[in-house]
């Protein structure tokens, strides 16, 4: 698809992203580059990051990668200077590294719950707070006049509750949590914009692979208000807006991309029962007995 946004939007930032090498991470790393900006991804498997930044550059796009944990303190601090070190500067901070798997919480051990939550909430943590210094105003690499970018992908399970995902809920929203926090502080003190995005089912991930079997996925069209999945696509764009100078005035933030799925329900009665049962209500409210035909009136 064609990108509403002009190609050099982000030219002459640099982004470092963690779980920048596959899904949604690899589709809003390829999107930056594409739109002027050189890439560094973090994640933990090489032969998963060597693939990705070979398919960068092979699409014109300056990218390295780097193994490193988020988990690791150490990790972060060298992969974060490293960036800086490669390419002279740091501007925009995705946090896409994530981890999730379905289970009941009564076969949750607290292990795997822990887990998550250090991948996802701790780690996007020690990742801005590692950051921090490259990405205020008037850090190392940047001019006084502004601060960076951060983007944390969270998700939309804990607005309510989801069934087996007791461990990524707990941990998105952490997340958000701290996207609001750092948003307040480092906005006021060093003008870093720090907002989230929220996907929902994308197709052709390998979340949605694992997550959500094609016949359950299926089924589950039939309550989304677009009655379609999203795609890769969709969130890159996202987070274009809100990295780029269109989205210089939001900060705080949490856009979802879910083309509002996380507001539907299944329909109790179909549309022709609510119309039929609204107009025996209109009829009662009128004092005018229900069944009586017009001609009668």
């Amino acid at each position: 698809m064609e990108s509403p946004f002009k190609a050099d939007v982000l030219k002459g930032k640099v982004a470092l992203l963690t779980g920048g090498g596959s899904g949604i991470g690899f589709e809003i790393s390829t999107q930056f580059g594409l739109h002027g900006a050189s890439i560094a991804i973090m994640g933990r498997r090489k032969q998963v990051l060597d693939s990705a930044v070979s398919g960068l550059c092979s699409q014109g796009i300056p990218a390295v990668g780097f193994v490193g944990d988020v988990r690791k303190q150490e990790d972060a601090k060298r992969v974060v200077e490293s960036t800086v070190k490669h390419f002279g500067r740091l501007d925009i901070l995705v946090n896409a590294a994530a981890g999730n798997f379905l289970v009941s919480s009564e076969d949750l051990s607290p292990n795997g719950f822990r887990t998550v939550m250090d991948i996802d909430s701790v780690g996007t943590f020690t990742m801005c707070h590692e950051a921090l210094k490259y990405l205020k105003k008037g850090g190392p690499g940047r001019s006084f006049s502004s601060g960076g970018s951060i983007l944390n992908i969270s998700a939309t399970l804990h607005y309510t509750a989801a069934w087996y995902q007791i461990h990524v809920s707990a941990a998105k929203a952490a997340v958000d949590a701290t996207t609001r926090n750092l948003a307040l502080e480092w906005g006021t003190d060093y003008d870093i914009r720090v907002n989230g995005i929220a996907p929902g089912p994308i197709g052709d991930t390998a979340g949605m692979s694992k997550l959500a079997p094609e016949e359950i996925s299926n089924k589950a069209r039939e309550i989304m208000p677009l009655y379609k999945l999203g795609e890769k696509w969709d969130i890159a764009m996202a987070a274009l807006y809100l990295a780029s100078d269109a989205g210089k005035y939001i900060n705080g933030t949490t856009l979802v991309v879910d083309g509002g799925l996380w507001l539907s329900r299944p329909r109790h009665l179909p549309k022709e029962a609510v119309k039929q049962l609204s107009r025996a209500v209109e009829k009662r409210s009128r004092g005018v007995p229900v069944g009586v035909p017009k001609s009668k009136l």
